[in-house]
């Protein structure tokens, strides 16, 4: 089994919302859906992962691509559902490859009401949740936002979590404070025992510090470790819970840990080469991240963006 999740399809795209990186062909791009465990799926295509849950009370999925693949994210959407309506929208973090579908998907659903979550519909579009500064940030004019009220999350959250229940699932959303971004979430499906993640981890590259938004190293590192602490794996390093990152394959606990190694000893040669006094292009001639370039590509930025957050 461990071996079939190694080999599932990795993310088409990088994260095109980055400076720098050019929007995909969207055209020729599908939306390529895996069933990870009971009524949880996981949606490939262009930009983040889609975590989907479907049941009786309808569909809730964690992020929204880019607007372009809305039409094929609602589809795919329909045939693992059979028909269900659209009831929530969470959204891990504000970059455009997360929550540029926002106001296509959220207009297909409708908001629901507590009581008879069949019968009892509230609002024509679906209910978005998602930290406050991810609400602030799309909200904000000067953030150069220029998204539809539509889009906008119609529920925040400030504190630590947020809880929901929904498809017969407690669904926590946690707050993974100045990691990517400062509003980062990973999203725990406690009952199919599946983290959804968002950019606090990835498979496919390194990962995008985003210091205009708030994000540091040492947020990612803190990120890494409430990924771990919610996993119990079923033995050793294997199987147990299943984590979907934000781009890239479906993990296990193995890999988070990988993952996590990744960061800290990155981070420990790069303070180390700081603290003796070198500038940052002197820490980028020494290459602390040679031994894992071959895995995760250039290094450049992340390295950079480790030196200006330590």
């Amino acid at each position: 089994m461990r071996i079939l999740m190694k080999t599932i399809l990795s993310s088409i795209v990088l994260l095109c919302s980055a400076p720098g990186f050019s929007q995909p062909d969207f055209d020729n791009i599908d939306i390529h859906t895996l069933k990870v465990r009971n009524n949880i799926y996981m949606l490939v295509g262009a930009g983040g992962n889609i975590t989907a849950q479907v049941g009786d009370d309808g569909i809730l999925i964690v992020d929204t691509q880019y607007a372009e693949m809305s039409d094929k994210i609602l589809a795919a959407l329909q045939e693992i559902s059979g028909g269900a309506a659209l009831r929530y929208i969470i959204n891990t973090h504000v970059h455009g490859d997360h929550v540029g579908g926002n106001v296509n998907l959220a207009r297909s659903g409708a908001t629901i009401s507590g009581g008879n979550m069949r019968r009892d519909v509230t609002g024509q579009s679906a209910a978005i949740i998602a930290h406050e500064s991810v609400l602030l940030r799309l909200t904000t004019t000067d953030a150069g936002s220029t998204m539809d009220v539509d889009g906008w999350p119609t529920s925040s959250y400030f504190e630590g979590k947020k809880d929901i229940y929904f498809n017969g699932e407690g669904v926590r959303i946690m707050h993974q404070p100045r990691a990517h971004t400062d509003g980062d979430s990973i999203v725990y499906f406690r009952k199919s025992d599946v983290i959804a993640t968002g950019d606090v981890y990835r498979t496919d590259a390194y990962p995008f510090i985003d210091i205009a938004t708030g994000g540091t190293i040492q947020g990612f590192l803190n990120a890494a470790q409430a990924i771990i602490d919610q996993i119990i794996p079923v033995y050793g390093q294997d199987g147990g819970t299943l984590v979907i990152p934000g781009h890239g394959r479906l993990s296990d606990f193995g890999d988070v840990l990988n993952w996590r190694e990744m960061l800290t000893i990155i981070h420990d040669r790069v303070k180390d080469l700081k603290d003796q006094g070198l500038s940052l292009e002197e820490v980028l001639e020494a290459k602390p991240s040679l031994d894992y370039d071959p895995r995760y590509g250039d290094s450049e930025r992340f390295i950079t963006a480790v030196y200006q957050t330590l």
